[in-house]
């Protein structure tokens, strides 16, 4: 592979050298016509740029006659402009003003560009990777756009079916903090309590914003607490919704899955499709509002059939069905020169049908005469979410001001189908409402920012003050979906048993926050950043935090940048608060477990303390170099230390000497508990991207390598004395060994993308690197032998995998373009393993690029 890409490297460089050029120069001033020195003049979509002389000039040869120069100065409004054959272009640059600022994240000077910061922000232009790609949902779209960015899809894990868990640098889903437009996003309601990606953690529902509404995606690959708050421990995504106007566009996507190891003949399933219009309205003179709705559906796939019969743990193990419609909108009005009202928000409402592991025939919990082949429960979920921003920014005396509101819900409801009470006999009902949960935030936000251009050489001000209030709540079920009408029997809806009355809570909490944020370009080489922020928290009190960053310009060419941080996450509430009675599988036997709340009478009688908060120490170093106009490679180095990380426990069964007669006299048969387990978790890792773009015979070729290397230690247990000694089961090897799976150790994306004229090629191979996880053969006595199992019988390996993605498109008009192509069009799957040992019953798990095989697509786009 190294030997390959060192190879195509070099080529492109021969082929730039013979490719046509065109030559184009001019002059940057400012609205009173004085030079800007310093101004970057870059050609759009490659690394070739320049900037301006004494005189405000500039000269660039550039790789085609229409190409397109983007121009940039800080404290001045960029400007873009095709030069269409001209050679002499002159730009006139307007101060900028609060109206008009481009934000990139790791940053609050409000001009400084995403390739400006000190530390490295990724910058995904949505449109242009969705005429390229299969997938339809922002999850899928970053798993194979971003190396640092990890997310898989679940099966068999009750509501992480229907909600995908995701992952930065290889931390938990709630340890990356997500923006729109530069505020804090809500978390989902739930708590991630099965498959092998975000165990015991909360995280952020990116699937429910369309990605037909959004113009790109800023990830922050540095730990940003000290300037974010709670969750920035791994980075943060800003996800920036469209501001286009007097545009309409419209696409229809369609893509279904070459079927394998299916019960019938079917060569294909999982049909995929989606349809989504934009439309942008411009108000006064620059104001707008833009509106997008999106309908996306997914049907079943199934990859059960890979066994005999005998051994199956499933009949139906595969993606869910989805129904997903969304409507959101993007607004701002100006009210004057230096006022503006903006809003911006949406609504996103989910239907889901999982199937739950199967009751075979001769099950205990299965009644024959109701259904004589046995029943396979369907865990379906009504997700609602909702989120709406209003605020208002303004400019008093030389400050930017912005103040803020935003209001976020995520209600989550299960219903079973397919599925009976056992207690109940044959007269039990089929369907249940099994009630759910629900999260709505409320933030206030109040910024001041300033930029003195004066001072040195540059320096931006900003402080600020946020409050956010939590609610969280359980509500119960029907009765049937929870109860037990005969103890002989085992009740509550099979496949998923409903949250009794015992369950519902009501719990809310607020924290106050203030943030000060001092950005200098202390000479024209070195820029220092130094942020610090205090929070305090109603359920466990203060931290403070801070960051120090740097950037240092050895050459034009080359940048050194490091950072240095602390961090914080506080723990969710439904972390503190969730409990419930839910049926396991262990070793194929099913088992009714306890979850027990953090306040509840098991923590309490183990001596659980009250969960505190996660805190981080981060460190960052890396470089920059553009050797040439057209090659550009950074590589960081990153290091993150996470103290008192809260998992899920393992399971206490109830002949535990401790605890065994509390869990009898609740009838559980095992319980388990959020805690402070981990005493911390060190994670290094290694960023790598290389960049080439350039004219190739009639067209144009990009080619990137992008790569993430990734390596996790896990510290020893705490526990508490009560279950001193008991470590393997607080929080067992295999729990350790999911932890240490959020990310593969590597991951590395090789993109070739060849532009001619009104056709184009995409070509891609992303390389997964191995994983190992525990199956449930750990612990247990091999019948053959009477012998423990070995590590080798209790370890699955998943080898590396290469998939192969390949898109064409083609503009047939201005107005509309078409597109096909395949995700993993070899056909690759992981390396298959037992489906009765598995985490999810199946014979792989959710790792690597999933167990559904190659992906077809097409995709027709209008634009008028």
């Amino acid at each position: 592979m190294t030997k390959l890409i060192y190879s195509l490297l070099f080529i492109l460089t021969i082929g730039a050298a013979h490719a046509q050029t065109f030559k184009v120069s001019g002059k940057v001033t400012d609205e009173s016509g004085q030079p800007l020195i310093g101004a970057a003049v870059l050609e759009k979509g490659t690394n070739n740029g320049t900037v301006t002389d004494a005189d405000g000039r500039y000269q660039l040869t550039v790789g085609y006659v229409n190409a397109i120069l983007t121009v940039s100065y800080v404290g001045y409004n960029n400007v873009e402009r095709g030069i269409n054959g001209q050679g002499t272009q002159n730009f006139s640059l307007e101060d900028a003003t609060v109206l008009s600022q481009v934000t990139v994240v790791g940053s609050r000077n409000m001009n400084r560009s995403a390739t400006d910061t000190p530390v490295p922000v990724d910058v995904i232009d949505i449109r242009e990777i969705t005429t390229k790609q299969g997938q339809l949902d922002v999850n899928q779209l970053l798993q194979f756009a971003a190396p640092s960015f990890n997310s898989n899809r679940q099966s068999g894990s009750d509501g992480s079916d229907h909600v995908d868990p995701a992952s930065l640098r290889g931390l938990g889903p709630d340890q990356t903090l997500v923006l729109i437009n530069g505020k804090r996003r809500h978390q989902s309601a739930l708590v991630n309590l099965f498959g092998t990606r975000g165990r015991g953690n909360t995280g952020t529902d990116l699937n429910a914003i369309p990605a037909a509404a959004i113009q790109r995606i800023e990830i922050l690959r540095d730990g940003a607490a000290a300037q974010y708050g709670s969750d920035a421990i791994a980075g943060v995504i800003n996800i920036v919704l469209k501001e286009s106007v007097n545009e309409l566009t419209a696409n229809v996507n369609a893509g279904i899955f070459q079927a394998k190891y299916r019960f019938d003949n079917k060569t294909f399933d999982g049909l995929n499709y989606n349809a989504n219009i934009n439309y942008g309205v411009a108000i006064a003179k620059k104001g707008f509002i833009n509106v997008t709705a999106d309908y996306n559906f997914r049907d079943y796939t199934n990859r059960a059939n890979t066994v005999p019969e005998a051994d199956l743990a499933r009949r139906h193990f595969g993606d869910p069905r989805i129904k997903n419609a969304a409507l959101y909108y993007n607004a701002k009005i100006p009210l004057g020169k230096n006022i503006q009202v903006y809003s911006f928000g949406g609504l996103n409402n989910r239907k889901g049908d999982a199937y739950a592991w199967t009751r075979f025939a001769d099950d205990d919990r299965n009644i024959p005469s109701v259904y004589p082949d046995g029943f396979d429960p369907i865990i379906s979920s009504k997700i609602d979410d909702r989120a709406v921003t209003g605020g208002i920014r303004g400019v008093w005396g030389k400050w930017d001001i912005d103040l803020s509101h935003t209001y976020g819900f995520n209600k989550f409801h299960f219903l079973v189908s397919n599925s009976l009470n056992r207690s109940l006999g044959e007269l039990s009902q089929r369907s249940f409402d099994a009630g759910g949960f629900q999260l709505a935030q409320n933030v206030t936000n109040l910024n001041f920012t300033r930029y003195y251009k004066g001072f040195l050489n540059g320096l931006n001000v900003a402080f600020g003050g946020e409050y956010r209030t939590e609610k969280y709540k359980i509500f119960a079920g029907e009765r049937p979906s929870y109860y037990n009408y005969d103890p002989d029997y085992p009740g509550g809806s099979q496949g998923f048993p409903g949250f009794s009355p015992t369950d519902v809570i009501s719990k809310n909490r607020s924290n106050v926050g203030a943030y000060l944020d001092l950005e200098a370009d202390l000479t024209k080489k070195l820029l220092v950043d130094i942020a610090g922020r205090y929070e305090n928290y109603s359920d466990f009190g203060n931290t403070v935090n801070g960051k120090v960053a740097l950037r240092y310009k050895i050459l034009d060419e080359l940048s050194l940048r490091a950072a240095v941080s602390t961090g914080f996450r506080a723990p969710s509430l439904a972390q503190k608060y969730f409990n419930s009675t839910f049926t396991n599988f262990v070793n194929g036997e099913a088992v009714e477990v306890l979850l027990a709340n953090n306040e509840s009478k098991v923590t309490q009688a183990l001596g659980i303390p009250k969960l505190r908060q996660e805190t981080s120490q981060n460190a960052s170093a890396g470089f920059t170099y553009s050797p040439s106009g057209r090659l550009s490679v950074t590589v960081d180095g990153y290091y993150v230390k996470v103290k008192d990380r809260v998992v899920l426990t393992g399971q206490f069964s109830n002949d535990d000497e401790e605890i065994g007669q509390l869990l009898t006299d609740l009838r559980v048969g095992q319980a388990q508990f959020f805690t402070n387990a981990l005493s911390y978790t060190t994670t290094k890792g290694l960023d790598v991207i290389v960049a080439h773009n350039t004219p190739l015979g009639p067209g144009r070729l990009s080619t990137t390598l992008a790569a993430n290397f990734n390596w996790m230690e896990l510290g020893p247990i705490n526990t508490t004395p009560l279950l001193a000694g008991k470590e393997g089961t607080y929080f067992s090897e295999r729990e350790r060994y999911f932890v240490m799976a959020s990310a593969p150790p590597s991951k590395i994306n090789l993109t070739f993308d060849y532009s001619l004229k009104k056709l184009s090629f995409m070509l891609r191979f992303v390389r997964f690197g191995e994983i190992k996880l525990i199956n449930w053969n750990y612990g247990g006595t091999d019948e053959a032998t009477n012998a423990p199992y070995t590590a080798a019988q209790y370890t699955d390996v998943y080898k590396p995998k290469v998939q192969t993605d390949l898109t064409i498109n083609y503009k047939i008009s201005k107005n509309l373009s078409v597109s096909v192509g395949g995700s993993n069009i070899l056909n690759v799957y992981p390396d298959m393993s037992s489906p009765a040992l598995t985490e999810g019953g199946g014979s792989w798990d959710s790792v690597q690029m999933g167990n559904n095989g190659a992906f077809f697509f097409t995709r027709i786009g209008l634009k008028f």
